[in-house]
């Protein structure tokens, strides 16, 4: 397959995200996969902006899914190699991927939107100490990042990893931005998507919910001979008391085993009386 063909195909893929199944974790790694592909690096690796926070500076980011075998400097090994050199690489992995959480390319990139170059480790900022460390001891000589960004919002960013003794082409770093803002878009629709369909599904609950109500109103209003705005007051009074929701109240009004019959009204004794 060409390259191009491998660029469309990249492209057609990032656009995929609004099946029913969508699964994030395997559309992040997708990304992953297919720039180590492409593009003129040895790893790639997204990081998300935590879901939980809001964006900003200090918003961490997180890694969604694990990287593949291949994938951050842990090359596949060669059948002669022991476990101990398998278990010694997780480790340097799993150490890296957590420097890259806290400083880097990768936050630098998120927190200015902006893409970082990949720089040559050696002479890399001071800030970047504890990620160059761990970079440079996976072997890696060469880190940047572009962020996953549509417009004003960042989701969070795509790191870029290259073994060698040159950087990434700067034609590469384009096409990288370019497969970063495609994934953003992607994602952003599927979020889109989940959002109408959450919302939907509540409408038809709170429809559901107000025509039970209604119901339950019509039914105790009848039953006990009062208006339907007392009848509301009093199945809003039971939920108050019993702290539970007023659907609830309203379907055991419905199911007759909630709120009781009015009592008799009071007879005037006058009434039974014989007359003189």
């Amino acid at each position: 397959m060409s390259r191009e063909e491998q660029v469309a195909r990249a492209f057609v893929e990032l656009a995929d995200t609004l099946a029913d199944d969508f699964d994030v974790i395997d559309y992040v790694e997708r990304l992953n996969s297919r720039c180590r592909e492409i593009l003129d690096i040895t790893d790639a690796v997204v990081l998300l902006a935590s879901p939980e926070a809001p964006a900003s500076p200090e918003t961490r980011l997180y890694i969604p899914a694990a990287p593949t075998s291949g994938a951050l400097g842990i090359h596949d090994t060669e059948p002669a190699e022991t476990a101990e050199t398998d278990k010694t690489a997780e480790t340097a992995k799993a150490a890296l991927l957590d420097a890259a959480l806290r400083e880097g390319p990768a936050v630098d990139g998120y927190r200015t939107a902006a893409a970082i170059a990949p720089g040559y480790l050696g002479a890399a900022p001071a800030l970047w100490r504890d990620f160059t460390f761990r970079a440079r001891a996976a072997g890696y000589t060469y880190a940047g990042a572009v962020p996953l960004r549509l417009r004003t919002e960042t989701l969070g960013s795509l790191l870029l990893l290259r073994t060698g003794h040159g950087p990434m082409p700067a034609a590469d770093l384009a096409l990288a931005q370019a497969l970063a803002d495609a994934a953003a878009i992607g994602l952003l629709h599927a979020r889109t998507l989940r959002q109408a369909y959450t919302l939907n599904e509540q409408l038809r609950t709170a429809l559901h919910t107000r025509i039970v109500i209604e119901q339950a109103k019509g039914f105790l209003a009848a039953r006990r001979g009062i208006s339907l705005a007392e009848a509301f007051d009093t199945l809003r009074r039971r939920a108050r008391h019993h702290r539970v929701r007023l659907a609830v109240v309203a379907q055991d009004v419905l199911a007759d085993r909630g709120l009781p019959s009015a009592p008799p009204a009071a007879r005037d004794p006058g009434r039974d009386t014989p007359s003189p």
